[in-house]
């Protein structure tokens, strides 16, 4: 979802009503993206659980998928229709989850703020200019950003901080990523996190030992580089490893993603620890916040 709709307007989408099965009301969630692959994957996640409720969907002004059943990719009527109307899409939610473009995702921010409801988002390739205007919004509404939502990759993350601790400066790093055709930033979300990471494991400030690009007489390694490698193709999921290079051994950590389902699932724990929050809660929150208990940003 790329384009911004207006605020302007009133109403929501139906949805089914009722409490789960415990008798708790359910997480009312909207879905920006609604009719994209990762729209279409989380519309499923929620529809699929008990304590979710789908209550939005939302997608880019041209979409073909307005004005359809949000649940129509899966031969499923919801009663949800695909809008690109952020106030008839947010109308009744208490979290909105977002996987779609920078310029869309700070759109559907500024939307959220008005309407008082609560974000994931997992979009990634957010220039610094962008990330200061969601800390600026996150001062106002509760968010969940991550570059990665997938439990396994920020349990990575954690293996990662004590790798690079434990090691020490005799392990050259190199950070390899490969996705689908179809991504268009690089290196991913993920693998800049996975560098800061590192970066901030050795005390080093990633931007000044990143090293995005090798060609021609390069010259010796600098040995407190950290590499990044990007491969494009197919329909690659989302790969990640992390080299350390010593000398005589070689230690790899990786994550493979076979399925955006795992995305999924994490946004969806994300939604249900904002869900949890007292209210009037604010804050820029991470996944490792969610899954961890660690502090806010």
């Amino acid at each position: 979802m790329t384009g911004a709709a207006t605020v302007a307007g009133s109403g929501g989408s139906t949805g089914d009503s009722g409490s789960g099965a415990n008798g708790a009301p359910r997480l009312r969630i909207a879905i920006s993206g609604a009719g994209g692959r990762m729209g279409r994957m989380l519309i499923e996640a929620v529809l699929a659980s008990p304590d979710c409720r789908l209550t939005g969907a939302l997608d880019a002004p041209g979409s073909a998928a307005l004005g359809a059943d949000a649940g129509a990719p899966l031969g499923q009527a919801t009663g949800v229709i695909v809008t690109d109307s952020l106030a008839q899409g947010l109308a009744g939610s208490d979290v909105l989850i977002d996987f779609t473009r920078p310029e869309g995702t700070l759109a559907h921010l500024a939307a959220c703020r008005e309407l008082g409801v609560r974000a994931v988002v997992g979009t990634t390739g957010f220039t610094p200019a962008q990330r200061a205007g969601i800390e600026a919004l996150s001062a106002h509404i509760a968010i969940v950003m991550a570059p990665n939502m997938s439990v396994g990759v920020n349990v990575m993350l954690k293996l990662l901080d004590l790798a690079a601790r434990s090691l020490g400066e005799g392990y050259d790093i190199e950070v390899i990523e490969a996705h689908h055709r179809h991504k268009v930033d690089a290196p991913s979300g993920t693998a800049l996190a996975m560098g800061e990471t590192l970066a901030r494991a050795r005390g080093w400030a990633l931007e000044e030992h990143a090293v995005f690009a090798r060609v021609g007489a390069t010259g010796e390694r600098d040995p407190q580089a950290i590499g990044f490698a990007t491969v494009r193709g197919g329909d690659i999921v989302g790969e990640h490893t992390v080299l350390f290079a010593g000398t005589g051994e070689r230690i790899e950590i990786s994550h493979r993603s076979s399925s955006r389902a795992n995305y999924a699932e994490g946004s969806l724990r994300a939604a249900r620890y904002l869900a949890r929050l007292p209210a009037g809660s604010t804050g820029l929150h991470g996944m490792d916040r969610v899954l961890f208990g660690a502090p806010p940003r």
